[in-house]
């Protein structure tokens, strides 16, 4: 059990794996972020330190009494020699500077003489140039806002140091300097500052943990996918992903291959169906071309042993080869016009052929094709429109055909009807056969398809003409379908456009 979730922790956190990479790089974000928070942390703690001990300095120097500053007009300020030989309670500053041990004490004159008056402190007070303590003079005259400065003593150690004006405001004799070490306040924040960051290391390792169960459960729905999509075969095609998962983007991915299986499934149905067409049609075409063939055998065979020298048994033979051969012929151009129909269409196209003298043009082939069946026609004049005439009379020659093959020799009645429908041409060839079943209907159209085999075998129909008919119609933007009514007869209607944007090029 240890080491199969081992094995899944292993795999979950593979450097490749999409799981690692979120944490690595949200971690990473956060690490980022909460540096740049540490350091503007920094940054504002230490100037907010700096400036309220600048502040609390500012407060130490107006509690220090009047009396043991210089007072304008009294006594000159001693000079440092002096102040090293006064007693050091008489020392000026030094009474302050008992309750401020950790502070150093300078008095600035006006014309900016520097003097020292830590007294005995450890602290030396830095100094600055005489320049800089005037500028400092003249602007402390102009406002009342606590400024510091980080000044080095003469030791090498970083002061805070703050400044106040002596005597009136308009007017001062000096300036007061009161300095402090930085090395507290900087330890402060330093302190500060690592507290920050083992909170930041603490945050970052508890956000890991707990945002790696998330992460992975957030992902469960992309790792079910993953692993329905291995088990996808050909054999699994009609199967779907849930949809509705609460994350938009799953959803989106789902839909997605839903959309892709969806096609595949369709894709290899229809490959399937094109594979069945094509063994059926191979089969077919094999059966249709091998009854001729057998027959031609025979009557050779039949000559060969002697039928030759039987002047009627030759003519015979010779009368029924050449039948067949003519019905080879005819099936192989047929295999040959659907190759090009299904290949690229190649219609030689006449503007403004009118369809009902196209017709009439047929009448007398198709009178001798009736027989002794009954013809009527019924054609609207003046319907035009771009056709192949050569491939419209094909088309009606089928169509009139297979009525002469599915209706009686004698009581048989084929019907002719054209009229205008819109922007259409509406032919009808109707006959009073016994009609088509409604199984075969929607395969009337299918090569080699035969309703009824030992009625159309009579006459030689090899099943490819309602195709043939098809093929053209549709080349000519056009449609054909098939209305029956059992022993009432079948319609073959055929819509054509009747202009020229409807037409194929």
């Amino acid at each position: 059990m240890i080491k199969v979730k081992l094995d899944r922790m292993k795999h979950v956190l593979a450097p490749r794996s999409l799981r690692f990479q979120l944490l690595t790089r949200s971690l990473l974000i956060m690490a980022v972020l909460l540096l740049l928070v540490g350091l503007l942390q920094f940054i504002v703690m230490k100037n907010f330190i700096y400036r309220t001990q600048a502040a609390t300095m500012e407060s130490q120097i107006q509690s220090i009494p009047r009396n043991l500053l210089l007072q304008r007009g009294s006594e000159q300020f001693p000079d440092r020699d002096d102040l090293n030989h006064m007693p050091p309670f008489n020392r000026p500053g030094e009474n302050a500077l008992l309750f401020m041990p950790d502070k150093s004490l300078a008095w600035i004159s006006y014309d900016g003489v520097y003097t020292d008056i830590s007294g005995g402190n450890n602290n030396i007070a830095p100094m600055l140039t005489v320049d800089e303590y005037k500028s400092i003079l003249d602007s402390s005259t102009h406002t009342q806002e606590v400024t510091y400065q980080i000044v080095q003593d003469s030791n090498g150690i970083d002061q805070l140091v703050i400044f106040r004006p002596i005597g009136p405001p308009n007017d001062p004799d000096g300036l007061l300097q009161m300095g402090m070490n930085v090395a507290p306040l900087q330890d402060q924040v330093i302190h500060q500052l690592l507290i920050f960051v083992s909170l930041s290391a603490i945050a970052l390792v508890a956000g890991a943990a707990l945002y790696l169960p998330v992460l992975l459960r957030t992902l469960d729905p992309l790792s079910n996918i993953v692993k329905a999509v291995e088990q996808i075969d050909v054999n699994n095609l009609a199967e779907r992903f849930p949809v509705h998962k609460g994350q938009e983007e799953i959803e989106r991915l789902s839909i997605s291959f839903n959309g892709m299986l969806k096609r595949l499934e369709i894709s290899f149905e229809a490959e399937k169906e094109a594979r069945e067409q094509m063994r059926r049609f191979i089969a077919d075409a094999s059966h249709e071309l091998r009854t001729p063939l057998t027959s031609i055998h025979g009557f050779l065979e039949v000559l060969l042993r002697g039928a030759a020298a039987n002047p009627e048994q030759l003519k015979s033979a010779l009368n029924s080869m050449h039948g067949e051969s003519r019905r080879v012929n005819k099936l192989v151009e047929d295999l040959l016009l659907l190759a090009k129909m299904d290949r690229s269409p190649q219609l030689q196209l006449t503007e403004k052929i009118t369809l009902d003298e196209l017709i009439r043009e047929m009448d007398p082939q198709l009178v001798i094709l009736a027989g002794d069946r009954n013809i009527t026609m019924d054609l609207s004049h003046g319907i035009k429109g771009v056709y192949d005439p050569d491939k419209i009379k094909q088309v009606i020659l089928n169509l009139f055909q297979n009525a002469v093959q599915h209706t009686d020799p004698e009581s048989g009645e084929i019907m002719i009807y054209l009229i205008a429908d819109g922007d259409k041409a509406k032919l009808t060839v109707k006959d009073n056969g016994p009609g088509v079943r409604e199984e075969h209907a929607i395969h009337v159209f299918d090569r080699f398809y035969r309703s009824d085999t030992s009625r159309t075998r009579k006459n030689g129909g090899a099943g490819l003409g309602l195709s043939i008919s098809k093929s053209i119609v549709e080349a000519h933007g056009g449609t054909i379908r098939v209305e029956s009514q059992l022993e009432k007869g079948a319609s073959f209607i055929v819509e054509l456009p009747t202009s020229t944007r409807h037409a194929l090029t």
